[in-house]
């Protein structure tokens, strides 16, 4: 890093048994990271100990959630700027070229979006969900998570929002076991999610519907059929846990409606 550079920047990073992907997440980010914050929240392997290779700051905790955690960690910061990254994603040389020069220049925007390149099942996704860009780099002084148990977002103060053009790589799934595992946790966590916000959805036929939209979202509105046979298989998943996580909330509101007539007299 330049001996003039004229900013900080603050990567906070969570984790739970991530031995396999982190050293890979950590290397990426080192070349630009004047500090890097990681909390682990109980891994049983070698997760603390290769993060202490990148850095001091490794920090045990429980488990609140996904936005309280990531709260915790942006709390822990001090840098000018927070580069906010998951142990399943790396940045791509280019990006991290690019984000060096971004913050170089005193840029005026609040934050900046980092577009996806998702590498799952020997493949790189270029549609459907892997399309986005998720807002990742932002100013620290105003910036909060959301206290949402999955599916966080970054409530930023008044300020422009800029998409960088380099590609943040996200390895989303070891293998199909664990892409059914990791989508079995979120569909779970966003029905219970819903149910204490007090949301009703549509019952079982309601759940069906949006299975049907997500899959039509991500297959054919963003483009995911120009992904090939992984793209259609993960817009299959993707509708398969959209249908999950509103056939779970039915059945939470199922059990309350029971629960409140066995109580009557």
């Amino acid at each position: 890093m330049s001996k003039n550079k004229n900013y900080t920047l603050s990567v906070i990073l969570i984790a739970k048994n991530e031995e396999d992907r982190i050293e890979r997440c950590l290397r990426s980010v080192a070349p630009i990271a004047d500090e890097i914050i990681v909390l682990d929240s109980g891994s049983t392997d070698r997760t603390k100990e290769i993060a202490q290779q990148f850095t001091r700051q490794v920090v045990e905790t429980d488990w609140p959630g996904y936005g309280p955690q990531k709260q915790r960690a942006l709390e822990k910061a001090t840098g000018d700027w927070v580069l906010s990254i998951d142990a399943d994603e790396e940045l791509s040389p280019e990006l991290c070229e690019e984000i060096q020069e971004t913050l170089a220049a005193g840029p005026s925007e609040a934050g900046f979006k980092l577009p996806w390149a998702v590498r799952i099942f020997g493949a790189t996704l270029n549609h459907g969900r892997s399309g986005r860009a998720p807002l990742r780099l932002f100013r620290r002084t105003g910036a909060r998570f959301t206290d949402a148990l999955v599916h966080e977002t970054i409530v930023l103060p008044k300020g422009k929002i800029k998409t960088l053009k380099g590609r943040l790589f996200h390895y989303t799934s070891r293998d199909f076991g664990h892409y059914l595992e990791k989508n079995r946790q979120y569909a779970w966590l966003g029905a219970r999610q819903r149910h204490e916000k007090g949301k009703k959805g549509l019952g079982l036929t309601g759940a069906a519907l949006r299975a049907i939209w997500t899959f039509f979202l991500i297959y054919v509105i963003r483009l995911g059929f120009l992904d090939g046979r992984v793209g259609f298989l993960v817009a299959v998943m993707y509708g398969q846990s959209s249908f999950n996580k509103y056939a779970g909330l039915w059945t939470l509101r199922q059990v309350g409606a029971s629960e409140n007539k066995s109580e009557q007299p």
